[in-house]
């Protein structure tokens, strides 16, 4: 007998307004969602393990230009690309990341690589890069991250000394990353997140999506959380593991523990943003207080659901 798996992703949160978005931004960002989540979902369907359909849904997301992350990446104040990733098995509670890569096209490989082949946890900036070059990741030109949109938003914000976009332009942008969860037939849990940071940020400014607790949890009979949000925030309220020890110490459902730190604690603190997260059945939810974020999940029937706003 075949046991449950599923998975979830998402491409970030934020302020998203129907009026303003594209038909065919939006038709290429559904295609997109649902490319990573038929990728992940093909692994688990064949009895592959959950972390790798998880870092598989996420590389394709950071091959894409339409996400923050990979190939989408947001500049920094200094005009310079620089990406985070982390990635945790819920079997032995194992986990890797890295901050401030600028030269790896799929940094959520390199995450997993940094579980697997070091005895780190976290890697940053050239000491990352050296440790990938060392494990065949490919050296990669910063113009590969270079897209218009995301060039023209650095200079817009620049002139205004801005580290969010709040200008009518530019409603439909996102706190952008990317991430899934996903459980498998062996009954594993586990978590995948990457990110471009925020447009503008510091040279060297590092992400909660870099950080086991904050962007990324994975935990075998409990939860898997990969968050979406205002990573300064996240990081102080430690997002991913306060749903996590709701969950365990409090027992509380995989729904009521998710709303309860963002649309409770975190939204008090001024935190907005999301999170996906699956439990040890394979039950999964979205939970959000903005007013969308990418998203699409297979559940344990096999249903594929693709949404984009908060009332869809």
């Amino acid at each position: 007998m075949v046991k449950p798996f599923s998975i979830a992703i998402h491409g970030g949160a934020g302020a998203f307004q129907r009026k303003q978005m594209k038909k065919e931004i939006e038709l290429s960002i559904k295609k997109d969602l649902e490319s990573s989540v038929l990728a992940g979902h093909s692994i688990l369907k064949k009895s592959g393990d959950a972390l790798d359909a998880a870092v598989e849904a996420v590389r394709i997301l950071e091959d894409s230009p339409n996400f923050n992350a990979g190939r989408g990446s947001v500049f920094n104040n200094k005009e310079i690309i620089e990406m985070d990733a982390s990635v945790m098995h819920g079997k032995k509670m194992t986990a890797g990341a890295i901050a401030g890569v600028r030269h790896i096209k799929n940094p959520i490989m390199l995450a997993r690589d940094v579980m697997k082949k070091s005895k780190h946890v976290l890697l940053v900036g050239e000491g990352a890069e050296e440790f990938a070059f060392e494990h065949n990741h490919q050296y990669i030109k910063q113009d590969y991250f270079y897209t218009t949109i995301q060039y023209n938003r650095l200079i817009y914000m620049k002139k205004r000394d801005l580290f969010e976009l709040s200008d009518p332009e530019y409603l439909n942008n996102k706190y952008g990353t990317v991430g899934a969860v996903a459980l498998d037939q062996q009954g594993n849990l586990a978590s995948a997140t990457s990110t471009g940071g925020i447009t503008n940020k510091r040279y060297g400014r590092v992400s909660d999506s870099a950080l086991i607790g904050s962007g990324t949890v994975a935990e075998n009979g409990n939860v898997a959380v990969s968050t979406t949000g205002i990573g300064e925030i996240f990081i102080r309220k430690m997002v991913a593991s306060d749903v996590a020890a709701r969950m365990r110490y409090l027992e509380e459902d995989i729904i009521t523990a998710s709303e309860s730190v963002i649309q409770g604690d975190l939204k008090s603190i001024g935190g907005e943003g999301g999170l996906i997260a699956i439990d040890a059945y394979g039950n999964i939810c979205f939970s959000m207080n903005t007013s969308g974020m990418y998203r699409a999940s297979i559940d344990i029937n096999g249903n594929l659901i693709i949404k984009i706003y908060s009332d869809d």
